[in-house]
């Protein structure tokens, strides 16, 4: 694909790429086993423009265009899993409905600090005890105006980030009477009294990149936390998914291509039968599969975000870009395992993390399932 990028991506790729090479990869395995999140480098990313890919430049973002932020998720994936999916979902999830539908105001308040890396990250809350594909009826978390003041009650889970976030956009019912207007999204920072965060979930993969329980008690939020019109947040959360199945197909990508790299590598120093393995056919083959699903998912991915950048509609290639980058992820890591022989099942080689990091990939922002159901509306 480098051959299509411009000069400009290619130089941010370069950079973002050696960056994850001495800040995040090196400590992959660490995160992993120590369930830490990796605030050392994430730090680091601020004034490179890794924590505003969405926000525009006067906020103190990067304002990267939308291939860019693709490439930046892919080479953070390359890196470490959990790095990425919190970095994703910080720039994907919990800045992008503040800097696509935010006031003026909402955007001043809580951008600049997210972008900088002086304060902590963002986060989104969606999904429900009860509700995980079905938001339109499943939300039961609710806002009702008192006054000037928003007042919240009600659950979320599985929310990326909310442990180390300075916000959490909300996904409320606004409206009791149900519908498709019934729904908004408002901020919610995350030291309001009544917040309360449960312990990180004791996960498969993706250790370093705490997901939570989210419980709000008469939380009580300005007005004007509103992010948007209010009874827009169906329609804002699923223009917010679309642009956040490309960040998972890249990350998808990422994971993918740091199983092959590593795969290729075991295969050209293991010896049987008296050569490499990477010299028996049944070896190649896995790589020649692994080597051209990878190129096919990445175009996927940066096709599903060039329309996205042209201002086209890109629904329907969002959905195809991340099912086929995530399984696509799923059978080249475990071909790598394959590879690697007993050793890639041992946490001494890197194949068996990347594998459970995958595994996440088919099913968080919408399941595989999922998207072949937003490919058929299209197609039909």
């Amino acid at each position: 694909m480098d051959f299509e990028l411009n000069e400009e991506q290619r130089m941010w790729r370069e950079a973002v790429h050696d960056f994850v090479a001495k800040e995040v990869k090196p400590r992959a395995r660490q995160v992993d086993e120590r369930g830490e999140f990796n605030w050392e480098a994430v730090r680091k990313m601020g004034p490179i423009g890794l924590l505003g890919l969405n926000v525009p430049e006067e906020l103190g973002g990067a304002g990267v265009d939308a291939i860019s932020a693709a490439i930046a998720i892919e080479e953070l994936g390359w890196g470490c899993g959990s790095t990425a999916l919190s970095l994703a979902a910080h720039n994907g999830l919990g800045c992008a409905p503040i800097a696509m539908f935010g006031s003026p105001a909402l955007k001043e308040k809580f951008l600049p600090p997210a972008a900088s890396g002086t304060g902590r990250l963002a986060a989104l809350a969606l999904t429900e005890p009860g509700a995980g594909s079905d938001l339109k009826g499943g939300v039961r978390t609710r806002a009702e105006r008192q006054g000037d003041e928003w007042v919240i009650n009600g659950a979320k889970m599985w929310c990326t980030n909310a442990g180390i976030a300075d916000f959490i956009v909300t996904l409320v019912r606004t409206d009791p009477a149900g519908g498709s207007r019934s729904l908004s999204m408002i901020v919610v920072p995350t030291d309001t009294p009544g917040l309360h965060i449960g312990p990180p979930e004791k996960k498969m993969g993706l250790k370093g990149s705490p997901t939570h329980a989210v419980t709000y008690e008469d939380v009580r939020v300005p007005v004007g936390y509103l992010v948007g019109e209010e009874g827009r947040g169906l329609q804002q959360t699923l223009a917010v998914l679309d642009g956040g199945r490309i960040g998972i197909g890249a990350l998808a990508v990422g994971l993918a291509q740091s199983a092959f790299e590593a795969a290729r590598e075991y295969a050209k120093e293991r010896t049987a039968f008296g050569k490499p393995i990477a010299g028996h056919q049944a070896v190649q083959w896995m790589l020649a599969d692994a080597a051209t699903e990878i190129q096919s998912a990445r175009l996927m991915v940066y096709y599903a975000a060039w329309l996205k950048e042209q201002g086209r509609p890109y629904t329907k290639e969002a959905a195809m870009a991340k099912l086929l980058a995530t399984e696509m992820a799923e059978r080249v890591c475990r071909n790598a395992i394959q590879i690697h022989g007993g050793y890639g099942y041992s946490r001494e080689y890197p194949v068996e993390l990347t594998y459970r990091d995958a595994r996440l990939m088919t099913i968080g922002e919408g399941t595989s399932e999922i998207q072949r159901l937003v490919i058929a509306r299209a197609i039909l």
